[in-house]
C-alpha cells in the first residue's frame, strides 16, 4: 500500500519542471513577437520603397474613387482618400499640424504626386484637398490624412 506522501509527490508535477516549461513558453511567445516584428518591418520597408520611389497608379486612383462614391453615397461631403507617416514630410508634419500657408512644400514622394494631381484633375471640377494629422500616438503626430471635399459653397 502506498503512504499517503508517496502518492502525492508522484502525482505533483515539480516545480523545476512548472520553470522549464514557463521558460520554454516564455521562447515560444519571443519567436511569435519576433516573427510578427520582421513581417512588420518588411511591411513598412515595402511601404517606404512604394510611397517614395514609384508613382500613382490605375488602382490607386481607382480606390480613391471608390472611397469618393462611397463616401457620397453615404451623404457625406468629404472622404479619407490617402494616409501616411508625417515623419514622410520634411518637417515632421508640424506645417500641416499647424496648418501653415506652406504646408505643401513639406510633401514627398506619393503625398507630393497625389497633391499635383489633385491640382490638375479635381480641382478645375469644384473639389477641395484637405489635409490633417489624423491621430498623436503618444501625443506626437501620427499620421497625415487626404481628405478629399465637395461641400456646397457657403454664401
Amino acid at each position: 500500500m502506498t503512504s499517503p506522501e508517496t502518492s502525492t509527490s508522484q502525482s505533483m508535477t515539480s516545480a523545476e519542471d512548472l520553470r522549464k516549461r514557463a521558460l520554454e513558453l516564455q521562447l515560444l511567445e519571443m519567436e511569435r513577437n519576433e516573427k510578427i516584428n520582421a513581417r512588420e518591418a518588411k511591411k513598412h520597408a515595402e511601404f517606404v520603397e512604394d510611397f517614395f520611389r514609384k508613382h500613382i497608379g490605375e488602382t490607386e486612383r481607382a480606390v480613391i474613387k471608390r472611397l469618393v462614391m462611397k463616401a457620397a453615397a453615404d451623404g457625406k461631403y468629404e472622404a479619407l482618400i490617402y494616409s501616411f507617416p508625417s515623419t514622410f514630410c520634411t518637417d515632421s508634419g508640424r506645417a500641416i499640424n499647424n496648418n501653415l500657408p506652406g504646408w505643401k512644400d513639406t510633401l514627398q514622394g506619393k503625398a507630393k504626386e497625389l497633391l499635383q494631381l489633385f491640382e490638375e484633375v479635381a480641382k478645375p471640377q469644384g473639389y477641395g484637398l484637405k489635409a490633417m494629422i489624423i491621430n498623436f500616438p503618444d501625443g506626437m503626430p501620427g499620421d497625415v490624412g487626404f481628405f478629399l471635399t465637395w461641400e456646397p459653397p457657403v454664401d
